[in-house]
C-alpha cells in the first residue's frame, strides 16, 4: 500500500460519517467516541472544508445536531447532508405521494409533502415501527401500483448503538424488493447522487475529497465509486473482516477519527 503522503495528497475537503465515527447513538443522546470532538475542531481550524454526510433517518437533522452539540461537537444543521431533505426534493420534483414507513421522529421532515392516495413508498430506519403489520402495509401499497416506486433512505445492513448492533433499513428494503420483484431507489449512501450532492454543498471535486466512515460498503465503497478516496475507522460497525473485504478496499484503515485527522493534517493539500 502506498505511503500516507501519496494516499492523502491534494485533499481539500473531508466528508465525515456521523454514527460510528463521531459517536455511538443510544439512550440519553449517545456517547462520543474518544477524541472525536477535538478531532472535528482541529479539522475545522485547519482550513480543510468539512461536511457531515450521514444516513441517519431515525432523527430529524435538528434533533441529531442537538444531540451532537450537547456532546460538545461544533456542528450546525447547514453542515449536514442527510437523506430526508434529499428525499423530499425528489418527491416534489416527481409529483410523488409517499406512503411513509419511517420513524416517528422524522415524520416532521415530510410535513410539506402530500401523502394522500400514495403512489410510492418511502422507507427509512423506522426502528420499532418495523412491525409485521407496518411492513406488510407498505408491501400492499406497492403491489397495488401499476408502476411501483420504492424509495429507501439508505441501504445499511446494521449500525451500532451504545447497547449493541441494530438492524438497519437495508434489511427491510431487501425484503420488500424480494416480495414485490422491484428494485429500490436509494437516497443516501452508497448512492452516487447523494455523495455528489454533499460534494457540491462542500464546494470541492471528488478527487480532492476524502470520506471517513465506519461502513466498508456504504461509506468507503460508495465514496470510491464517485472518485473520492475513503478511509475506514475501526470504530462503530467496523469488523476486522472489513480489511479483507472481497470487493471493497479502503484507501487506509485508522483506529479512530483522531488518527485520521492526524494523518490528514500532516499530508493533505500538499
Amino acid at each position: 500500500m502506498a505511503a500516507w503522503g501519496e494516499r492523502l495528497a491534494g485533499v481539500r475537503g473531508v466528508l465525515l460519517d456521523i454514527s460510528g465515527v463521531l459517536y455511538d447513538s443510544g439512550e440519553g443522546g449517545g456517547k462520543q467516541i474518544p477524541g472525536s470532538v477535538e478531532a472535528v475542531a482541529r479539522l475545522k481550524r485547519s482550513g480543510l472544508k468539512v461536511r457531515f454526510c450521514t444516513n441517519e433517518s431515525q432523527k430529524s437533522r435538528k434533533h441529531l445536531v442537538g444531540e451532537l452539540r450537547h456532546l460538545g461537537f461544533d456542528i450546525s444543521e447547514s453542515e449536514v447532508t442527510a437523506p430526508p431533505p434529499a428525499a423530499c426534493r425528489i418527491l416534489k420534483e416527481r409529483g410523488l405521494r409517499p406512503h411513509l414507513l419511517v420513524h416517528d421522529e422524522v415524520r416532521s421532515e415530510f410535513d410539506q409533502i402530500n401523502t394522500s392516495n400514495p403512489n410510492c413508498v418511502v422507507i427509512a430506519d423506522a426502528g420499532e415501527n418495523f412491525s409485521y403489520q407496518n411492513v406488510n402495509k407498505a408491501f400492499q401499497v406497492l403491489m397495488e401500483l401499476e408502476s411501483p416506486v420504492l424509495m429507501s433512505l439508505g441501504m445499511g445492513r446494521y449500525y451500532k448503538v451504545t447497547s449493541g448492533l441494530m438492524l438497519d433499513v437495508g434489511s427491510y428494503t431487501k425484503a420488500l424488493e424480494y416480495a414485490c420483484g422491484i428494485e429500490a431507489e436509494v437516497v443516501g449512501k452508497p448512492s452516487p447522487e447523494f455523495f455528489k450532492s454533499a460534494l457540491r454543498e462542500m464546494g470541492v471535486e471528488a478527487p480532492q475529497a476524502v470520506m471517513i466512515g465506519d461502513d466498508i460498503v456504504g461509506d468507503v465503497g460508495g465514496a470510491q465509486r464517485c472518485g473520492m478516496r475513503a478511509l475506514q475507522v475501526r470504530t462503530g460497525k467496523f469488523r476486522p473482516s472489513d480489511e479483507h473485504h472481497p470487493e471493497v478496499k479502503a484507501d487506509g484503515h485508522v483506529d479512530n477519527l483522531a488518527e485520521a485527522v492526524d494523518l490528514l493534517l500532516q499530508h493533505a493539500d500538499k
